[in-house]
């Protein structure tokens, strides 16, 4: 599974976030083969290149067009909760139908 993380100028927070997430993922059971983090303008180009999205939850609308592409777009309030980013994925039906496959 891809997963980009994205935040405004896409160097700390967005790295933070992508650590957080790719730990989550994998402690869930997710194959995380790529993680990557950049700022939000270049998400909104590459995002339909990867499953999931995480970003801070003032950008979740953003990526409008990359969730009609197919890729899931998960926000959230404190990029550096395990638990935050372990309860958002639980919560998506798509992830967890992509888990279950």
């Amino acid at each position: 599974m891809k997963i980009l993380s994205a935040c405004a100028n896409g160097s700390g927070t967005s790295l933070m976030l992508s650590r957080t997430a790719t730990k989550a993922m994998k402690d869930l059971g997710f194959n995380v083969t790529t993680s990557d983090h950049t700022s939000v303008s270049e998400a909104k180009g590459t995002a339909r290149n990867y499953d999931v999205v995480f970003t801070s939850l003032p950008f979740v609308k953003m990526f409008d067009e990359a969730e009609k592409r197919g890729a899931i777009v998960i926000g959230v309030k404190n990029v550096m909760s395990k638990q935050e980013v372990e309860d958002a994925v639980k919560n998506n039906e798509k992830l967890q139908a992509k888990l279950n496959k």
